[in-house]
């Protein structure tokens, strides 16, 4: 009976409101904290609002494990239930750890990790969060492709312009820092100018030239093909990768839940006509498909022929 009360509550959309709208209080409470004078003269007012908003987070904990009956372990085996479950213990033990002044920022973190519990309660924030971590490994790969772009050009950046400019290009930490600028679109036509007109004529104050006394070197063409270059390639297609893996991994996420909804359906409305006739026209999609590949492997393969 407990269950079954608990499970129709944390389904409610009445539930989920309340607990989004506690979060955005909690959002709110956090964000009057970090203005000192207001914080010291309604401190009683903050600290109650605080007590409130923790409570109501435990009962929603409560009522979900209290949702699976018998079985409460099954509550962590969702990975959002888990991260409910560290943001409100780290919320809890805040109190109770007197590790003193200099530990007091870090203390104050596990209240703004309560603003991150909106992701577990909004399900289109939980697919986002979960194509991001999907998309992890083929990212890492890209963030390679992206290394060895960022280390070739700060290199040549040295090579080139260390002389001429020593605030962006004196070595290569340095050089890579100024190509992260440039890649972000960051004013990166004043470095581009500096190296074409010379730091003389261009980018460098009295006082730069008299602290770094660069070697003025002009390059025009040169300068204007190695920034722009390094623009087109890293900005407008290495970066355009990673919003293409992103994409990617969100197709991936919602053919999954479409797989899960179909599946539900299927379980709470069971019409095996219906089933049947759906399975036939995912098989019949699926043979078109590969009729397709096969017609232009047959193509491809006349084509050779005809050279």
């Amino acid at each position: 009976m407990v269950k079954l009360y608990c499970k129709k509550v944390a389904e409610s959309r009445l539930f989920n409101q309340t607990i989004i709208v506690t979060i955005l209080i909690a959002s709110i409470v956090v964000g009057a904290q970090t203005y000192k004078e207001f914080a010291t003269s309604n401190a009683q007012l903050l600290s109650i609002l605080d007590g409130a908003i923790l409570s109501i987070f435990i009962i929603e904990i409560i009522v979900k494990i209290l949702a699976k009956g018998n079985k409460p372990q099954d509550y962590f085996k969702n990975g959002w239930n888990v991260f409910d479950f560290s943001i409100v213990m780290a919320c809890l033990l805040e109190p109770m750890l007197n590790l003193g002044g200099e530990f007091l920022p870090v203390l104050r973190l596990a209240r703004i990790l309560r603003v991150l519990k909106l992701v577990t309660a909004i399900p289109k924030l939980q697919l986002l969060v979960g194509c991001l971590l999907k998309s992890l490994p083929s990212m890492f790969y890209v963030s390679i492709l992206l290394f060895i772009l960022f280390y070739v050009y700060g290199t040549m950046g040295v090579f080139l312009y260390s002389e001429n400019d020593p605030i962006h290009f004196r070595n290569l930490q340095t050089s890579i820092l100024s190509l992260f600028r440039i890649v972000t679109l960051e004013d990166w036509t004043d470095i581009m100018y500096t190296n074409m007109y010379g730091s003389y004529n261009y980018g460098y104050s009295e006082a730069d030239l008299v602290k770094w006394n660069p070697s003025s070197n002009e390059s025009a063409i040169g300068a204007a093909v190695y920034f722009v270059s390094f623009v087109l390639i890293g900005t407008m297609i290495v970066l355009n990768l990673v919003i293409g893996v992103i994409m990617n991994s969100m197709e991936e996420s919602n053919s999954e839940i479409k797989i899960k909804q179909e599946l539900n359906k299927r379980k709470s409305n069971p019409d095996p006509l219906r089933n049947s006739i759906e399975d036939m026209h995912d098989q019949m999609k699926g043979i078109s498909n590969e009729l397709e590949i096969i017609k232009k492997m047959l193509d491809k393969k006349e084509n050779k022929e005809e050279i």
